[in-house]
């Protein structure tokens, strides 16, 4: 039997309540959400001796949220991650965003991000959490009026999906992802460099210094980039290759080859607790972060988060894809719906 309850969060800067939604599946494994930028703030998982263990990070209320840097958690929107030169054409017209990315590029179409404002709660049941954020015409410089549902699910095989689901009333770009931190030796626990990762894709997109993409897809083949037969994340990661350097560690979108499906396309896995992560999405891009600017970040439970102390699978359309032809294009016509799924699986090995 499933169980759910709403517990108070906090307040908002504007004095609004925010709450968190925590669902329960048969296994114990528990997601906690907030309405608050509908994030996903606690995440607990069975480890190899059924010990439950919380593997994101992030924050012990609504005012950590609103305070705090780097996105943890957070449902990102309306396009994610960096459009350069904060501007784009659509339809012939020109769009100016703000620029909050090296005072130069727009990043997560920040600073109003929609991970800051407080969502409605649309469902709750036993097994999930919807939320409706309306994104009115002109919001963070975008064209067209729309209402952004995202909904979590908590299955009892383990899985988490967020689905993502919007109709706007006129084109506009739409490129949203969970920018959630994994730890899977526990939120606490330090760095991620043991955790192995594996990866579905054969190419990546190298960037520029401001991790803008070049426009290049550039085969894995031969590079620290190629995870396909499995990685330490720590092994190449201060390698001396100019995307690694640029990057100050990962911090890319990897080609994913699913072809527009609902498949799984990356796994990480912490042998120190033996949680075994699978991610499932139909986007055709993931960003690897190794939390490279995360500096004594204070989080849950006192915790302090450090450099390098997560790693998160931004599922989504390449970065800078409005400026780029041979990049699959975010944009979203009028009428037509938005819908797209990601999900996070959990396993465990000995």
């Amino acid at each position: 039997m499933q169980k759910h309850q709403m517990t108070g969060f906090g307040m908002t800067a504007d004095g609004k309540e925010a709450h968190l939604y925590t669902l329960e599946n048969k296994n114990g494994m528990k997601a906690c959400v907030s309405d608050l930028g509908a994030v996903l703030v606690n995440l607990f998982v069975p480890d190899k001796d059924g010990k439950l263990t919380d593997v994101v990070l992030g924050y012990d209320s609504a005012e950590g949220y609103i305070n705090g840097s780097g996105a943890l958690g957070a449902v990102v929107g309306r396009n994610a991650n960096r459009i350069g030169g904060a501007e784009f054409d659509l339809n012939g017209v020109h769009y100016e965003l703000a620029k909050n990315d090296n005072g130069k590029n727009s990043l997560h179409s920040g600073p109003d991000y929609y991970y800051k404002r407080l969502w409605e709660t649309k469902e709750f049941g036993p097994d999930h959490v919807s939320f409706l954020l309306h994104s009115p015409d002109g919001d963070q410089g975008y064209p067209g009026a729309l209402d952004m549902h995202v909904t979590y699910t908590l299955d009892d095989d383990n899985m988490l999906t967020i689905r993502y689901e919007a109709v706007p009333d006129q084109d506009t770009i739409i490129n949203m992802t969970n920018h959630s931190y994994f730890n899977l030796s526990g939120h606490d626990s330090g760095s991620v460099l043991d955790h192995r990762v594996t990866l579905n894709a054969d190419y990546f997109t190298p960037a520029d210094a401001e991790s803008i993409p070049t426009g290049e897809i550039r085969s894995v083949e031969g590079t620290p980039m190629d995870f396909r037969a499995g990685r330490v994340l720590g092994d190449d990661i201060d390698a001396d290759y100019e995307p690694l350097r640029f990057g100050g560690g990962y911090d890319h979108n990897w080609v994913l080859k699913n072809e527009g499906r609902f498949v799984k396309v990356a796994e990480a896995v912490s042998d120190k607790s033996g949680i075994v992560m699978e991610v499932y999405t139909d986007l055709p891009g993931v960003q690897i972060y190794t939390a490279n600017f995360m500096n004594n970040e204070p989080g849950k439970d006192g915790a302090s988060y450090m450099k390098r102390s997560a790693v998160c699978f931004e599922t989504q359309y390449y970065p800078d894809a409005v400026h780029h032809d041979n990049f699959p294009k975010p944009v979203c016509r009028k009428g037509e719906k938005y819908d797209t799924r990601t999900a996070y699986r959990f396993l465990t090995h000995e």
